[in-house]
């Protein structure tokens, strides 16, 4: 296999534990003459400013897969019912017994972060069969259980003439399990949640970005 892209989360994998961006990491990835994919479950305008940081040309997955963006298309793509997140939110609530918190409301376009203030498995007992709760270990996101980065990755390949499975993708929590899933190439990074570790194809020894630096090496040296 030969790798034509990377799709790679950014917080927890090319940031530090203080979500601080390693500079290590962005000067290897910098690197690459391959395009670089940033998928995130943050909004499309914090992934903007940070593909501009990185110098990552603009190619985005943002909430989780329900935005995707290409900067030189000028266009943004949505998947997902913001409506029935919502209708979520207000069943948890009602139902929770505590104060939850929405973040950046005002930015998202098809799901629903919050504060980390509550027990996720106790959320997913009480939103709707169609609706996701995924804990990112930065928030807790509601989104459609259709949409996810993984189907981000499946749009954003079609609109750059690049299969799915051409790409690499790297990443460190639950929420890139389908990221990982549908490209060619998983990577773990070595802070990774334990499921996500078990379903990748590489488990780097380094952590954060560190690990980023250890797995474009290695897709460098070997060319898979």
């Amino acid at each position: 296999m030969i790798v034509k892209a990377i799709a790679i989360d950014i917080d927890g994998t090319l940031t530090h534990k203080d979500r601080s961006i390693d500079c290590r990491a962005v000067e290897c990835l910098r690197s690459l003459d391959i395009p670089i994919v940033l998928a995130t479950g943050n909004v499309l305008c914090f992934a903007r400013a940070a593909a501009k940081l990185i110098g990552t040309g603009g190619q985005i997955i943002a909430e989780n897969g329900g935005v995707v963006s290409l900067e030189y298309d000028g266009r943004e793509y949505y998947d997902g019912d913001i409506d029935a997140c919502e209708r979520a939110f207000d069943a948890l609530t009602k139902h929770l017994g505590v104060h939850i918190q929405k973040l950046d409301s005002e930015y998202r376009k098809t799901d629903i972060a919050l504060r980390r203030n509550f027990d996720a498995a106790d959320a997913r007992q009480i939103v709707g069969k169609d609706i996701d709760v995924v804990d990112s270990g930065y928030a807790i996101h509601l989104k459609n259980k259709d949409v996810d980065k993984g189907t981000g990755l499946f749009r954003i390949a079609g609109l750059m003439g690049i299969d799915a499975s051409d790409f690499a993708a790297i990443g460190d929590s639950e929420n890139d399990m389908q990221l990982l899933a549908a490209s060619g190439f998983g990577v773990a990074v070595g802070n990774a949640h334990p499921a996500l570790a078990a379903a990748a194809d590489l488990v780097t020894a380094g952590e954060y970005g560190a690990g980023v630096v250890e797995a474009v090496r290695y897709l460098a040296s070997c060319k898979i």
